[in-house]
């Protein structure tokens, strides 16, 4: 075969590709399924929720906490689950160009063969003289290809389903974010109210030893009774044992934040060193519009893209009703000697076209569309419940928040009123005008008080933290793409396998699926 033949070829190769790239796609174009959204929040009635201003990205310096702060920030930096969610958006990158690169021949390979065959003396075939010599060899080495062309969409829809796929994953990361953020913010609340309940038993402890004291001082002059020691004791045995549990309920959080932070167990000395207050809880909220959560929740995103990704494989399962077209050739050089296999009379080559229309199989075939439209209607079920379920998320959070404010100010009266009681009945007791029971109760009545507000103050910065996570606030504090992964595991993956420019893509500001030839 000439040069000038091989270039007619690559040029009717180019003509083809352009045309039948642009042919149609079968299947249905995708369009977002419809949902519902409120216009204003409800439960912005009574309380300062702001949804003409946006939440903002980094919402957990609103408590102006600079632990927390730190907390969150290395946790971003460190947390494994996070790093799994980075990794797999590189996974969806790669089948994403795997998928691009089913436009071009599917199948390609350079191959060379030699043989060598002897005639029979006794066979020749009708017409032909016999060989004239009994043996000859054959020289080939040559470059073949298969292409089936994307006459009907089949590749495009299925690029098109992988764009998505690759868009869910980064709405996963970000999911993952949101979530870590939270969960990091809401276990030092957690922490921080450990610790609060430690010192108010053990405030009350000291109390309560010097009540014992007083009530055995009594016992001992005949002024009162040993139900009063054994009821003062009681009542301290009881702080105490609380007091136990509270202590075990920090470590315990210690531990979780510490595996937030991607460490082993440890006291995490370098963040907790000194006791810390409870994270102050603004009483007013950022909240934006509820449309924006279609924008913002990366749980409503991975739903949308999912149900993106699958209305593509109708269209990609839906091709296969119909004849596929393919182009197969191959050019190379034979001879029947190797010193002649290099000359310019030794080119070789074919081209042949064909299709396969596998029509017996149609039932077979129009079950996997069914099939595959099903799984579509229930992505896009699943993002219109995925959106419901955010704004309901939004509504209970803020009521919790409204109710757990409303709490803590009327527990900031009573633990006032509670002091009062136990100061008061414990003057009558010394001075005799009431029995010790009134003081225990008084006591009881003031450790209940203080033990329940703690629990409320940090239920109100922790139902603040459950609004902004059902706000989908967090995940922008990402840059870009920026550090999905963390440079030492990007060196470990490329010891392991040659990543191209990947690691660049996702480093730099450049859209992460843009597929690269050859890479």
């Amino acid at each position: 075969m000439t040069v000038t033949r091989i270039k007619q070829l690559s040029f009717l190769s180019a003509v083809l590709s352009t045309v039948l790239s642009s042919g149609c796609m079968v299947g249905p174009d995708y369009r977002v399924p419809e949902t519902r959204v409120n216009d204003a929040w409800i439960e912005e009635s009574g309380q300062a929720v702001n949804r003409d201003t946006a939440i903002d990205a980094a919402w957990w310096k609103v408590f102006d906490d600079p632990v927390l702060v730190r907390l969150v920030e290395d946790a971003y930096r460190n947390n494994l689950d996070l790093r799994v969610a980075g990794v797999r958006v590189l996974q969806a990158m790669a089948q994403r160009n795997v998928m691009w690169g089913n436009l071009w021949p599917q199948s390609q390979a350079i191959g060379g063969a030699y043989s060598r065959t002897r005639a029979s003396d006794n066979f020749a075939a009708e017409g032909f003289p016999p060989a004239p010599e009994p043996y000859w060899n054959s020289w080939l080495i040559g470059f073949d290809a298969s292409w089936e062309l994307d006459f009907w969409g089949k590749i495009r829809r299925s690029i098109e389903a992988a764009d998505a796929e690759l868009d869910a994953s980064i709405a996963s990361y970000d999911n993952v974010m949101v979530s870590l953020v939270a969960e990091v913010a809401a276990t030092y609340v957690l922490i921080r109210a450990a610790e609060e309940q430690i010192r108010i038993a053990q405030n009350n402890i000291k109390v309560q030893e010097h009540a014992v004291f007083l009530t055995q001082e009594r016992f001992d002059a005949g002024a009162t009774s040993l139900l009063d020691v054994t009821q003062a004791k009681s009542f301290l045995a009881q702080t105490q044992a609380d007091l136990a549990n509270y202590r075990a309920e920090y470590r315990s959080a210690v531990f979780q934040l510490g595996a937030l932070l991607g460490r082993p167990p440890s006291l995490l000395e370098e963040y907790l060193r000194e006791p810390g207050k409870i994270p102050f809880a603004p009483r007013d909220v950022a909240a934006g519009a509820p449309a924006d959560l279609l924008r913002r929740r990366p749980d409503v995103r991975l739903a949308e893209r999912t149900a993106a990704a699958q209305s593509a494989l109708i269209g990609a399962e839906k091709a296969n009703l119909y004849p596929s077209f393919a182009l197969v050739g191959s050019i190379g050089l034979q001879a029947n000697k190797f010193s002649q296999l290099w000359r310019t009379d030794s080119w070789t080559g074919a081209i042949s076209s064909g299709f396969s229309w596998p029509f017996l199989n149609y039932g077979r075939i129009t079950n996997s569309v069914r099939a595959q439209d099903a799984a579509f209607q229930a992505a896009a079920t699943n993002y219109q419940n995925t959106v419901l379920k955010a704004a309901q998320e939004v509504e209970s959070s803020l009521a919790a928040f409204r109710g757990a404010l409303e709490q803590a100010d009327w527990l900031a009266k009573s633990e006032a009123q509670a002091q009062r009681s136990v100061n008061l009945s414990l003057e009558q007791y010394l001075e005799g005008e009431v029995s010790y029971m009134r003081v225990l109760q008084a006591q009881q009545t003031l450790l209940s008080v203080q033990t329940r507000r703690t629990a409320v103050r940090g239920a109100t910065a922790t139902n603040l933290i459950a609004t902004y996570k059902a706000l989908g606030g967090g995940w922008e504090i990402r840059a870009g793409l920026r550090d999905l992964i963390p440079l030492q595991m990007m060196d470990e993956m490329r010891e392991r396998t040659n990543w191209g420019d990947y690691f660049d893509r996702i480093s730099g500001s450049g859209a992460p699926g843009t597929p690269q030839a050859g890479k």
